[in-house]
Formats: C-alpha cells, structure tokens, sequence
C-alpha cells in the first residue's frame, strides 16, 4: 500500500512546471503522485518521469479528465475523442511508470441527467463497447483502467458500487477495475465499508476524501471501518488524497468549492497523509 497526493490540489492543469512541487510532496512523506493529464499536450512525459526518478516519488496512477468534448455516451466527435484520449492516457501511463489509467472515464463530468430507461440502455451499450476496447489495449500493455463512481450530481450514468460491478461483468476484462472514492461513497452508498467489501478483488485505486472535500480524518467519515474493509479484501494499491480548494480556480468551479473548506492546501495533504498513515498503515505511521 502506497500513499499518494493527487495534483488537482495544486495545479490545473498539470504541466511540465508542475514538477516543481515533487520536492515538496516527498518532504511531506508521500510515496506517489497522482498526476492529473486534462491533455496530453500538456507535458512531456519523459520528463515528468525523470523528476518523480530524481525525487524518489512513484506515479501511483494518471488520473484522467473529461470535460464535454470527451464522452463515451455522447456523440460520435465525442465519443471518438474519448476513445483517442485514454489510448493516449495508456501509453503516458507506460512512460510515468504506472499501470492505472483512473477516473470517471465513461461520461463527461457534470453530464447528469433524467433520460428515459431506453436512453440509458443504449448508452451503457455503447459504454460497453467502447469499454471492451479500451481494455483490450490496456491489458496488451499490462495496464488497468479504474472506473470511478460520481455522486448524482456529477453524473447520471454510474453512482454505485453496484453499477461498476454490472459494467465489469459485462465487459468481462481483466484490465477493467473500480476506482472507489470515499467522498462519492459517503453520498450514494447505504455503507461505505459495506460497499468496499463488496467491491473486494474488483478496487483498483482508492481516493482518500474527505466528506466535505477538506483533510481526511478533520470530518465524520468513519475512517477506522473504512480502514478494516480495505484490509479484509487485502487492497494493497494506492491509497491518494483527492481534495480540492479555491486555490485552483478551474477544478473549485468544476468541484462546487466555493468556500475555504481548510486554512492551507498544504495542511490537507501534510495532516492528510499523518491521519492515513496511522489508520489504514499504521505501521507506517508518519
């Protein structure tokens, strides 16, 4: 189990320049990053890799972005720019040094909607098939993509637990796993640990979020079931702090962050990561 920062909290978008804060993650005690690529344009990914190398960070996973343009239920210009995108998410990922390629990457965030039952089995048709493709060429390179389930305010497609375990049985892929986000879970599931232990061998990244998006463990989570759920399904993956604030003007606007949830971004990533390390690994206590 290795414990990541995800680099929303302190950039958008995520640039070769950005790498000026790897220094400061590894100070913090984070073993990974988790790097946000809104396009692959953005960086050179080289040499990303030559400075998480030179800091002694792993890339724990490449969190993928999807503004409207990018859509697997949209239309054929999205859907296909999708398609095109986490292609070339699949190749970053190989040259960061990871093997997860994580996200909402079914829908265009923000997308949600109340389309009739017919309207939606066809979209999950053809999230389906494009799903299916995806993780034939994931699994040629010995890549996972990790579907995230939003709350019902970002999305209408996929919410649950439930509803990822449906897709991965229908896509019946072994590069196909859940990227389960404790902020998303405190909203659409009964219990949380319970959906965890369900999802078992099926998680392939976690999200460490607070419910109110600020400091793991400075809200009402029950972090110490959350913790046993994930040790009684032997998830040994990255455990990444996913937090957002007013500081990064775009992703505050995308995530409804209109207040200043925390005193400094900072003390949510430093007394984020203590609080994680001493409850999910605490033999790894910071």
């Amino acid at each position: 189990m290795t414990f990541g920062i995800n680099t929303y909290l302190f950039a958008s978008p995520f640039t070769n320049a950005s790498a000026n804060w790897f220094p400061k993650f590894k100070a913090w005690g984070f073993d990974g990053v988790e790097i946000a690529v809104e396009s692959p344009s953005h960086i050179a990914p080289a040499f990303v890799r030559s400075q998480l190398d030179r800091h002694q960070l792993k890339c724990t996973s490449v969190c993928a972005c999807f503004p409207p343009s990018r859509d697997l239920r949209g239309n054929l210009s999205q859907q296909r720019a999708a398609v095109r995108y986490l292609k070339e998410l699949i190749e970053i990922a190989g040259i960061l040094g990871t093997d997860i390629v994580a996200g909402p990457l079914y829908s265009a965030t923000g997308r949600a909607e109340a389309v009739p039952g017919p309207v939606y089995k066809r979209q999950w048709r053809t999230v389906r098939q494009h799903l299916k493709t995806i993780c034939r060429q994931a699994q040629t390179q010995g890549k996972i993509i990790c579907m995230e389930p939003l709350n019902r305010f970002e999305t209408d497609f996929m919410n649950t637990v439930d509803q990822g375990l449906q897709m991965i049985a229908e896509v019946k892929s072994p590069a196909l796993k859940l990227l389960l986000d404790t902020f998303h879970m405190n909203i659409e599931e009964k219990n949380p640990a319970a959906a965890i232990r369900k999802a078992g061998k099926n998680i392939g990244h976690f999200h460490a979020s607070a419910t109110d998006r600020g400091t793991p463990g400075n809200d009402h989570l029950n972090w110490q079931e959350i913790g046993n759920a994930l040790k009684s399904v032997k998830y040994g993956g990255p455990i990444v702090i996913e937090s957002f604030t007013k500081d990064v003007k775009v992703i505050a606007r995308a995530a409804a962050i209109w207040r200043k949830i925390e005193p400094r971004r900072d003390e949510i990533a430093r007394k984020g990561l203590k609080f994680l390390s001493k409850t999910l690994r605490p033999e790894m206590a910071v």
